[in-house]
């Protein structure tokens, strides 16, 4: 037989990996997809629900508080003052300002509060549900009740947890930046607020509350969906792999979005 005819133009191996992949982020979607419907759908948000979701929040949002601002806080301040050294270095102070808020406020903060939140779910374990017995059931087989109670609130949780942190880093990043440049004085408010309200236009106000909602949905569906997909009975020695799967993917889809972000801003 010729050597061009025995050899075949695509391994089986690849195709089946391929395949694979392609049927993990069809599972993904359809776990997203499922969960906006539970959210929408007013007979989810019972009393039950709504307790295991204000424990989530408790947990996701207001234990991490602290931690992320004085974390947030550090990176803010050191960035901060290595932008506005480097302004004035090149004679561009008047400029100095304005960059660090565009930088740190519509690049750093929501992709730090996505990839705190990533870690914060890749480090307990509690946050991720467990895996079905049968594994690899579709999303929307999944028994309504579990869906109320375990998977919805961890999906509005994560949620709310991004947009929530990426909020008071926010925030605390604007006090910092006019801190650092003005001092502890309000005599430079008026320029500062007019600043501010120029970088803050609508078309970017609307472009970056996509980009942090985006963000938001991706940590709070991604990580749950690929652990559903584990077999429970090699749940405990594919735990690690579950959350390295997962995380690999959630990090694939903020890179994309970001680069995306990055590419509809210049282009």
């Amino acid at each position: 037989m010729p050597a061009s005819l025995a050899l075949s133009p695509t391994p089986a191996p690849a195709r089946g990996r391929l395949w694979r992949t392609l049927r993990q982020w069809w599972a993904v979607l359809l776990f997203g997809a499922v969960a906006a419907v539970y959210a929408l759908s007013p007979s989810s948000h019972d009393a039950r629900s709504r307790n295991a979701t204000a424990r989530l929040l408790h947990a996701t949002s207001w234990q991490a508080l602290p931690w992320f601002a004085l974390l947030s806080a550090l990176i803010s301040l050191a960035l901060i003052r290595t932008l506005v050294v480097t302004a004035q270095s090149y004679g561009l102070s008047q400029f100095a300002l304005e960059m660090v808020v565009r930088v740190l406020l519509l690049e750093l903060v929501p992709l730090g509060a996505a990839l705190f939140l990533l870690l914060r779910v890749a480090l307990a374990g509690d946050l991720l549900p467990q895996a079905d017995p049968a594994g690899g059931l579709a999303p929307h087989a999944l028994a309504a009740e579990r869906w109320r109670l375990e998977l919805l609130p961890r999906v509005l949780a994560l949620g709310f947890a991004v947009l929530a942190l990426a909020t008071a880093s926010g925030v605390l990043a604007l006090l910092l930046a006019y801190t650092v440049v003005y001092g502890v004085t309000p005599w430079g408010l008026d320029s500062y607020t007019r600043m501010v309200g120029r970088v803050f236009d609508p078309a970017v106000c609307l472009a970056l509350g996509l980009k942090t909602g985006l963000f938001a949905v991706a940590v709070a569906v991604v990580p749950l969906a690929s652990a559903l997909q584990e077999p429970y009975a090699a749940a405990r020695r594919a735990a690690g792999f579950a959350v390295r799967s997962g995380t690999r993917r959630v990090l694939a889809v903020l890179v994309l979005l970001q680069a995306a972000s990055l590419a509809l801003k210049f282009l």
